[in-house]
Parts: structure tokens; sequence; C-alpha cells
């Protein structure tokens, strides 16, 4: 019986060891671009002053060896109704910043961004955002009546368009939630949002509303897409979303990133 044992743990140690082949695949890969972080998101309540754009290079997924960081580039943001220029600071570590922008809602404003003698460019205007009126926490209203539901609460400017990006963030959730939402049938009214859970008393919850444009709205809803299919096997493959963010010198080689001016309000919550 010892003799059996010890031949069925010999075989089971040359199964084991004779399975450690390594196998190499290859991953495709597609040429390195240029990608634009740039969000000049204007708080209520404060000048709007210091804001801060980042650029890096695209690398390989699975590459975690390359500090994709970009430095030397010459980064500024012109204001086309009154001409007004604004040349961010680079920080040495991919980020570039500036303290004395001047948000002004209606106002049209350009980013050009010059690195290794190719000019990107791209356009955005600043729309404006309601206040966040209040958050209401319940169980009606819901999908689930045992489950607590948080809402948000804003008042949507009659005779106008409107567009938003609502960003929420729990204790769930690794990354924020986003929503887009337009004014297409409901302007004028009060509009709410909710969020639901299995929340209890002392949790937390964040909500920022954005005023975004319609151009903005039309990326976010494809990206939110994307997103929100992922995983999904009979959903289709993502297609490549492109910004607004254009090479001036080889349109073919175009930035990843949206360049956005935007104002927002946002408010935390706890559960009671």
């Amino acid at each position: 019986m010892k003799l059996y044992i010890k031949s069925f743990l010999i075989l089971l140690f040359i199964g084991i060891t004779s399975c450690e082949d390594v196998i190499d695949v290859e991953v495709p890969t597609s040429k390195s671009r240029l990608v634009i972080e740039a969000s000049l998101d204007w708080q209520k309540g404060t000048t709007g002053n210091n804001q801060t754009i980042k650029l890096s290079t695209s690398k390989p997924y699975f590459d975690n060896t390359i500090n994709s960081s970009l430095t030397g580039a010459l980064v500024k943001v012109t204001n086309n109704n009154s001409n007004v220029e604004y040349v961010f600071v680079d920080q040495n570590d991919g980020t570039y910043t500036i303290n004395n922008f001047d948000p002004i809602i209606n106002n049209s404003y350009t980013l050009e961004v010059e690195y290794n003698n190719e000019t990107y460019n791209a356009t955005e205007t600043l729309k404006s955002v309601s206040p966040i009126k209040r958050v209401e926490q319940s169980l009606e209203g819901g999908f689930d009546d045992e489950a607590l539901d948080v809402s948000m609460f804003w008042d949507d400017p009659a005779d106008e368009e409107n567009f938003y990006l609502i960003k929420f963030i729990d204790n769930f959730e690794i990354l924020p939630l986003f929503e887009d939402f337009s004014d297409e049938f409901v302007n004028g009214n009060e509009l709410e949002t909710f969020f639901e859970d299995e929340y209890e008393v002392g949790d937390k919850v964040e909500f920022t509303l954005y005023g975004i444009s319609e151009r903005y709205n039309n990326y976010m809803v494809l990206l939110i897409q994307q997103y929100d299919s992922a995983g999904d096997p009979f959903s289709p493959v993502p297609g490549k979303l492109k910004g607004n963010c254009i090479n001036v010198d080889s349109p073919e080689d175009y930035a990843f990133g949206y360049f956005r001016v935007t104002e927002f309000d946002t408010v935390n919550y706890t559960f009671q």
C-alpha cells in the first residue's frame, strides 16, 4: 500500500512539473498616440482660477514598465471671445498648471498643445449648470422595495437646451458611475436622478452635476454605452472613440482624450 502511494505521488509530481511550459501570446499593439486629459471644470462658488491639464502617451495594455507622462510640451488655452491667452506651466511630471484662468459662461475656449513639432487643438464652450437643490433617501420609487435609493434634484432652466453629466461615487463601486442626461423632453422642470443599492445608515455618497455641451454629451453617451456593455458576450465590439483633439499637421494622428470646459456643482450625503 505504501508503494502504491509513493508511486502515485511520483506520477502526480511528474504530471504537475510537465505542465510548466510557457506560452507566449502576441498581443497586437497600435501606434503610440498623445493622450490629452484637459477638463477645465469650474466648481460653483469658486473662482475656477486653478486648472490642470495632463499629457501622456498611450502604451500597450500589459506594459507596466513605461512612464508615459509627457513633458516639454507647450500648452495654452485661448478665450475666443476676448482673445485672452492662458499659458499653462510645465511641472515636469506630465501635468501643466495655471492659477489665473478666468471661466466665463457661454464663452468659447480653444486648447492648443505643441509637442514634437506637431500642433493639436480643440474647441469647447463653457456651459452653466443649475445648483443641486437637495438629496433625498427613500425605500420607494426604486426597483427593490427593501433597498434604499438616493435621489438628487435640480431645476432645469426653461426655454433653453441643456445637457448634463452626472458623476456618482459610493463605497460599493471601485470607479465612479457616470450618467448622461438631456432635457429634451423635460425642459424647464425639476429634474431627478437616483441610484439604488444595499445602503445602510452611515454610508456616504457623492453627487456631481456638470453642465456640458451637446457635442461632449454625444461623446459621453457612446463612452458610457461601451463601459456599461463591457463583459457582455452579446454586446457589439467597442469602437475607437475619437475626442475633439485634432492634430493640425497630421489629422490621422489625432490625440486620445477630450477637451471640455464645464461648470459643476457637487454635494455629499450621509444616509440617516
